[in-house]
């Protein structure tokens, strides 16, 4: 398997994504839940295999065979006890055929359910149901062992034990959390954190957790799972919530809408293995893929961030000589605003906002790339017609999403041809958010390779290492700026990736907004050993008690607290409330213009009012 390392190692190197429900997709195409699912390795194989093959297509790293109820005492409930062996292999096989040799087979063992009682067998029969499975799964060439869907502790620690007695495949130990417990001996209810040490102790490779009540639970407990997996790797497979309760197991009559941006908010905690269980299907897994693509591109050929050119390359132009944005940024407090690109032919409103912002003082524009994923003019052209007909510094964002490496050179190069030199480079909302949900991304680099990428410019070379012109006297004059999010759910891996961005060569950040005091300054501390560069908070002033909420529910890292949720409520009006989102952004920037790394802000209009900023930054003190 020559396109693949073995899956421990891959999983330490990224993410890996998994498949969705086979159960809810085989009832989803036709075959009613009275029959035998793991039966149809033999009797549907088409079926089966199709299945596989749409996950795969919408985007899986790694499938699970159709092998959950394969064992001895559930068979022997449908007279199959003595097919186990033919559908286990058969499992194996028809997944391998379709993996190729880039997505790797998860053998799938569940539970031995209520028939093991039943039969009253000892716990050394249940051993040797478990290691039945394990060795069959192994020989017919399974990558690994996945632990599917336990809801008992004791069950899972035998079913570990006994697969790491018979094979040296990787085990991933998952359990379905009920209200965040699984039982433990004696009907006890195991919380999340004694779980992981109990599958540790028994020797599981990876755990995690499936099915359950949904997306949000499952958030929840792995955010405790996660506090004492120290190395483990954590999985998170949840199904769409609103099961119906079949042999033991949550089965999916329908296809509910998935909550995709959960596999970015399990990346923020560490999850390794990130998927779905019941009711998840190949739309879902697709949308999954777009989110995890924003944050972690697939592609690992395009290497960039090698900094050897800074020793061989042209000295940069001093920073003050590039731009008058660059000329300002750490000698006094500057201020940004958002101005977003029209989505038709006519920029002249976009043009005259800017003249108004320009009128009052503030110092430059952002102009977003695609933002929300939105097909909108390009940030280029705008900045472009703002330059000429307003002579105001422009800030044009640049995303990952759209370009491969190549058209990111010309672009750069275009637009520093156009005497465009302020950059914000940023990895980019996927497509699926947007109004083109079938758009492909690109995703060749993420914002840390693209900045690295800028930096050559500056220092006269392209991506290849070669000088930008045959006499190799050409260097760009780039302004690079990058983006942050202090709300993030791992403040520790945010940290770590904006300290890689500065190391890249980025010269000032913009955070996300944030409306906690206590989380931005929580950030800047973990910050603190290697923030050399300017610092803008964001700032987005609230507009109503639903935009608080809509922000609060679907933003990642954009939370809004309980306190001020509390004081948008009692606004007896909307424009009460909008008065509260004014004082909430002007408190919060006065808080953070206090602290020492602070040298701006950037401000983004609540639904286009620009009146609303000036009055923030005034009352703030940051301006007249």
């Amino acid at each position: 398997m020559a396109d693949r390392a073995p899956f421990l190692e891959a999983l330490r190197e990224r993410v890996i994504l998994g498949d969705g429900g086979m159960g809810s997709e085989i009832y989803g195409r036709g075959i009613f839940i009275n029959r035998c699912y793991d039966e149809l390795n033999l009797s549907a194989r088409e079926l089966v295999q199709g299945i596989h093959a749409d996950f795969i297509k919408a985007g899986s790293d790694l499938i699970e065979t159709n092998t959950y109820g394969a064992n001895r005492p559930k068979l022997a409930a449908y007279g199959l006890e003595d097919k186990l062996l033919d559908l286990l292999r058969e499992g194996v096989s028809l997944a391998r055929e379709v993996a190729g040799e880039r997505v790797y087979v998860a053998g799938s063992v569940g539970p031995l359910g209520p028939a093991a009682s039943e039969a009253g067998l000892s716990e050394s029969e249940r051993d040797a149901a478990y290691r039945e499975v394990a060795v069959a799964l192994a020989e017919a060439g399974a990558d690994l062992v996945f632990l599917d869907t336990f809801t008992s502790m004791p069950d899972l620690r035998l079913a570990i034990e006994a697969c790491k007695a018979v094979t040296d495949l990787p085990v991933v130990g998952s359990f379905s959390f009920h209200r965040g417990f699984v039982m433990g001996s004696h009907d006890f209810l195991v919380p999340p954190d004694d779980v992981a040490r109990a599958a540790i102790r028994a020797g599981v490779d990876v755990i995690g957790a499936n099915c359950g009540d949904g997306p949000h639970t499952t958030l929840d407990v792995l955010e405790i799972m996660t506090q004492v997996t120290g190395d483990v790797p954590v999985a998170a497979m949840p199904n769409v919530g609103g099961p119906a309760l079949i042999e033991g197991r949550s089965v999916y009559l329908s296809s509910p809408e998935y909550m995709a941006e959960y596999s970015r908010r399990f990346f923020q905690i560490g999850a390794r293995l990130i998927g779905g269980c019941c009711g998840v299907t190949p739309t879902q897994v697709r949308e999954a893929r777009s989110f995890l693509a924003s944050v972690q591109p697939r592609t690992a050929h395009v290497k960039i961030d090698d900094h050897g050119h800074r020793t061989r390359g042209k000295a940069p132009t001093p920073l003050a000589e590039r731009s008058a944005w660059g000329a300002g940024l750490g000698q006094r407090f500057m201020v940004s605003v958002e101005l977003d690109p029209p989505k038709g032919l006519d920029a002249s409103v976009s043009v005259e906002k800017a003249r108004f912002l320009h009128d009052q003082g503030i110092d430059a524009v952002n102009i977003a790339d695609g933002p929300r994923a939105m097909a909108r003019m390009n940030p280029t052209s705008l900045a472009v017609l703002v330059k000429q007909a307003v002579g105001m510094e422009t800030i044009i964002h640049y995303c990952c999403r759209d370009r491969n490496v190549l058209g990111m050179q010309m672009d750069l190069i275009g637009a520093h041809s156009l005497g465009l030199r302020n950059l914000m480079l940023i990895t980019g909302d996927p497509p699926k958010m947007g109004n083109f949900p079938d758009a492909t991304a690109v995703f060749d680099v993420d914002s840390i390779g693209l900045i690295g990428f800028a930096d050559r410019l500056n220092h006269g070379f392209d991506l290849s290492g070669e000088p930008i012109n045959k006499k190799g006297d050409d260097a760009t004059d780039f302004v690079i700026g990058t983006g942050c999010n202090p709300g993030a759910l791992d403040i520790g891996l945010e940290a770590d990736r904006l300290r890689r961005k500065i190391e890249a060569g980025a010269e000032y950040v913009f955070s996300q907004p944030i409306y906690d005091s206590t989380k931005l300054e929580r950030f800047l501390d973990a910050c603190k050993g290697f923030l050399s560069i300017p610092f803008f908070v964001g700032i987005l002033p609230l507009a109503s008690l639903k935009n608080a909420e809509f922000l609060t529910a679907n933003v990642p890292g954009m939370d809004v607290p309980d306190a001020i949720m509390q004081r948008l409520r009692d606004a007896k009006s909307r424009d009460e409330q909008r008065a509260v989102g004014i004082h909430v952004a002007t408190d919060s920037l006065a808080h953070a213009a206090d602290l020492p790394p602070v040298q701006g802000t950037y401000v983004f209009p609540p639904f286009g009012k620009y009146e609303a900023i000036l009055q923030v930054l005034k009352d703030a003190g940051v301006r007249e």
